[in-house]
């Protein structure tokens, strides 16, 4: 912004000098040629003026400044920077372009309102500014998203960039003061030094910017990438998966794979959580991290929900018709399904035609869902559920800020214990102690406890000792397939008699 201005400053200098020099140039010629002369330069110097294009666009494009933060919004960011590039293009000066964005930004609007969002976007603002020189240039671009375009310098590498990404997160993730409460803003960003590039424009340094912007984002809250060649490669790639993505469910692709579940006490299976997967032809099985995203941002999470209760149920009836004893199956509900007017009588219709009674059924809702001052709609679903005999599992317990009484609230009849809880607890006191308390907590609520992420036997033994009632994990048997579910199962309980006694002793 400070360069800009200081263009303009000197297009302002440069008409105020030629001003002064016209009348000079005209009594000059007075004094040299008499009135003639006088007349022909009255008539020839005011002529290269009058041609010269107005500064009046140049100016307004000055004052073109964002509402909220004051920073230049508009074309004027990318004209300047090229104006600058151009000038620095045989000096051997180097810059940098970075993005920050703030991360989930629209559920602090969501949450607290326009205005906190906007003093939001204003604290920001003034922060950024304070973190950069006098020189540097900013703008606001979109509702949360701010670019920046460092002050050509000598000497300009990966290792300060990384300190300045540094600073200007550490300086805008502090809590800002509302009315009544603090919101904790993270950002992410994203950074191109104009080293990296063959060929350097305003719009190509925003555009290398942009990618590493969206691979930081995709990285989780508060993270920071420089753009390297790599990333216009894979962004080429994610394209074209996310194109595949989108089109999986009607190829019928995704299909839904089990991980069983066992207890402590009895080592019988207690049920078996469903999980998406996608049976890709030419690259195999993709986890759902890699293709949920895309099933999102199209619309398309309802109908993948559809299709794992289908399926879920399905493998229910077929273990029953094989004589296996599977008491329940686990079907992941996201935030979106859940605030669905017509899920109770969704989950009702599949139920019946299923003939399988609610109670086999574990509906599992993410902690952060819960902890995200879930809406009327939410509540009222998810306890029609329990009324209607389903379980509610809090999936990923102890990664949220779930209280108890929203725990309450919702009618939770089991908490699902994170399995970063769960690592190294029988080598781990300071682990054995947290899990302990929670499941002291889950003890006098009433509330039955699963472990999640088991992946050896010391592991499996100590959440029996401390009293979890259920495990999953790799260490009981990995996500599968339904058409291997059946060998599993006849395998399991075959070996089931040979399986060490460990878990709490009762009688």
């Amino acid at each position: 912004m400070a360069r800009l201005e200081n263009l303009l400053s000197l297009q302002r200098l440069r008409g105020k000098l030629v001003a002064l020099a016209v009348p000079c140039i005209i009594l000059t010629a007075y004094f040299l040629g008499g009135e003639i002369w006088l007349l022909l330069a009255a008539l020839v110097v005011p002529l290269p003026l009058l041609m010269q294009p107005s500064d009046t666009s140049r100016s307004q494009t000055a004052r073109d400044r964002d509402r909220l933060t004051g920073f230049m919004v508009g074309d004027a960011f990318e004209t300047t920077i090229d104006s600058v590039l151009e000038e620095i293009q045989d000096r051997f000066l180097l810059t940098a372009c970075l993005i920050l964005e703030l991360d989930k930004f629209h559920q602090i609007r969501a949450r607290h309102g326009d205005s906190a969002a906007e003093e939001v976007l204003k604290y920001t603002a003034r922060r950024i500014s304070a973190a950069l020189r006098s020189r540097d240039l900013i703008t606001r671009i979109g509702d949360a998203r701010f670019a920046i375009f460092l002050d050509p310098v000598r000497i300009l590498d990966l290792e300060v960039c990384l300190q300045l990404a540094s600073r200007l997160q550490t300086a805008i993730e502090e809590p800002v003061p509302l009315q009544s409460v603090s919101v904790h803003p993270t950002c992410s960003i994203g950074f191109c030094l104009s080293s990296r590039l063959s060929h350097v424009s305003g719009r190509t340094l925003y555009n290398a910017a942009d990618l590493a912007l969206a691979e930081a984002r995709r990285s989780g809250p508060s993270s920071a990438r420089a753009y390297h060649d790599g990333m216009r490669r894979r962004a080429v790639t994610r394209r074209r998966s996310e194109k595949e993505a989108e089109e999986s469910i009607d190829r019928g692709q995704v299909q839904a794979w089990f991980q069983p579940q066992i207890s402590t006490d009895t080592g019988l299976v207690t049920g078996f959580e469903t999980l998406a997967r996608w049976e890709h032809p030419e690259r195999g099985v993709i986890p759902p991290v890699e293709f949920l995203p895309v099933l999102e941002q199209t619309g398309q999470l309802e109908r993948l929900a559809n299709r794992m209760m289908s399926q879920a149920f399905s493998a229910l009836c077929q273990w029953d018709e094989s004589g296996f004893k599977v008491p329940s199956i686990g079907v992941n509900f996201a935030g979106d399904e859940l605030r669905n007017p017509v899920l109770l009588e969704k989950v009702r219709w599949e139920l019946d035609r299923f003939s399988i009674t609610a109670d086999r059924l574990s509906v599992e809702v993410l902690e952060s869902v819960v902890a995200g001052a879930p809406d009327d709609m939410l509540v009222r679903n998810v306890n029609a559920l329990a009324d209607l005999g389903c379980r509610i599992d809090l999936d990923d317990f102890g990664t949220g800020h779930a209280s108890i009484s929203s725990i309450r609230r919702l009618n939770i009849s089991r908490l699902k214990i994170d399995r970063s809880f769960v690592t190294r607890i029988d080598q781990d006191i300071e682990q054995q102690r947290m899990v302990s308390a929670i499941l002291t907590m889950a003890e006098r609520l009433e509330l039955d406890t699963l472990a999640e992420g088991v992946e050896t036997p010391g592991e499996h033994a100590m959440l029996a000792q401390l009293g979890c009632v259920h495990v999953q994990g790799f260490g009981i048997a990995r996500p599968m397939p339904f058409d291997h579910t059946i060998g599993w199962l006849k395998s399991y309980t075959a070996s089931l008699d040979a399986l060490p006694k460990i878990g709490r002793q009762t009688g």
